[in-house]
C-alpha cells in the first residue's frame, strides 16, 4: 500500500476507534435508543439522495439494517448507557470476527482452517478475561449487552458477504435507513415519549456534535474511506487495520474520559488482538465440494 494508503487506514482506525468516546459523550445526551436511531437518521439524509439507487436487492438492505443497524448498535449504545466502558466496549465488539467465522462455517460452508481456530479459542479467552475484569467491578448484563451486540455484527458481516455489494457507500446509506422508525418506536416503547421530547428539547451543540460525528464522520466518511481502500487494495492487505480500532478506543478512553486500564484489560486486549488476528488473517479452508461424476458413469 502506499503510505498515503497506509495513513488514510490508521485514520479511519483512529475515528472508529475515538467514535466510542463519542457515544459515551451522546449517552449524557440521549437515551441510548434513541440516539442510536438520530445516529442512522443524520447518515442516511440527505446522503440517501446523493448515492444513486440501491446496487443490490432489497433483503440485503432490509437483513443487515436490522442485524447490524436495531440489534448491533441497539444493543452496543444500552450496554454502554448501563456502564459498559467506552474503551473496554471498543475491545469486546472486535470478538465479531469469532462470530462471523462461527456463522460462516454454519451457513457459508466455509470451514475453519486449524490456525483460524486456534485464533477464535485464544479471542474467546480474552473475552473470558475481559469478563472477569468488568465482573470485578462492574455491570455484568452491560458486558452481555455488547457481546451479543458483537454476535449481531458477525450476522450482519455474513450477510453483508451474502450480499457483496459494489459501492460499499451506497450500501451503508442504504442501510440506514432501515433502522431509523424501528429504532424510534423501541425508544417510545421503553425509553418513553417524555424522555426523548425531553432529550430533544434540551439539544445543545455538544449533543449535536455527537450525533454528527457519529453519523457522518464514522459512518459516512469512515465507511466512504474504507471502501475507497478496499477498491485499489486487496481486503487481506485493508483488514488488518482494524485491530487498531480498540488500541485508538482505549487510549482515547483514557486520555479523554479518564477511564482506568489495569494489568487484566490489557492481558484481555493482547489475548482478543492477537486472537482476532489469527482468526481474521488465516486463510478459509475452501467448501469441499462433490467431484462431478464422468459422462459415463451419470448415464448409468
Amino acid at each position: 500500500m502506499r503510505p498515503l494508503h497506509i495513513a488514510l487506514a490508521v485514520l479511519v482506525a483512529a475515528v472508529w476507534g475515538v467514535n466510542f468516546v463519542v457515544i459515551e459523550l451522546g449517552l449524557a445526551h440521549f437515551p441510548p435508543l434513541l440516539f442510536s436511531a438520530l445516529r442512522f437518521l443524520v447518515a442516511a439524509l440527505p446522503a440517501v439522495f446523493l448515492v444513486g439507487r440501491p446496487t443490490v436487492a432489497w433483503r440485503w438492505i432490509v437483513g443487515v439494517g436490522l442485524s447490524l443497524g436495531v440489534a448491533k448498535f441497539g444493543l452496543l449504545f444500552v450496554g454502554m448507557d448501563q456502564g459498559m466502558p467506552a474503551g473496554l466496549s471498543s475491545l469486546v465488539l472486535q470478538v465479531q470476527a469469532v462470530f462471523t467465522a462461527l456463522f460462516a462455517a454454519l451457513f457459508l460452508s466455509e470451514r475453519p482452517g486449524g490456525r483460524r481456530v486456534l485464533g477464535m479459542g485464544i479471542a474467546l479467552a480474552g473475552i473470558g478475561v475481559a469478563a472477569v475484569d468488568e465482573g470485578a467491578g462492574g455491570p455484568v448484563l452491560a458486558f452481555v449487552l455488547v457481546v451479543l451486540a458483537a454476535a449481531c455484527w458477525g450476522v450482519s458481516n455474513v450477510l453483508t458477504r451474502k450480499a457483496a455489494p459494489r459501492d460499499s457507500l451506497n450500501f451503508m446509506v442504504w442501510v440506514s435507513t432501515v433502522p431509523v422508525l424501528p429504532l424510534l418506536g423501541l425508544s417510545l416503547l421503553f425509553e418513553g415519549w417524555d424522555r426523548d421530547v425531553e432529550a430533544l428539547a434540551a439539544l445543545d451543540r455538544t449533543g449535536a456534535g455527537t450525533v454528527v460525528y457519529v453519523a457522518w464522520i464514522s459512518t459516512v466518511l469512515g465507511f466512504a474511506a474504507w471502501g475507497f481502500l478496499l477498491r485499489h487494495h486487496p481486503a487481506s492487505s485493508v483488514a488488518p487495520f482494524t485491530l487498531l480500532v480498540p488500541v485508538f478506543g482505549m487510549s482515547s478512553a483514557a486520555l479523554l474520559l479518564d477511564e482506568e486500564v489495569g494489568p487484566l484489560r490489557w492481558c484481555a486486549a493482547a489475548l482478543l488482538v492477537g486472537g482476532v488476528a489469527l482468526t481474521s488473517l488465516a486463510r478459509r479452508r475452501p467448501a469441499v465440494v462433490p467431484p462431478v461424476p464422468e459422462a459415463r458413469e451419470a448415464a448409468v
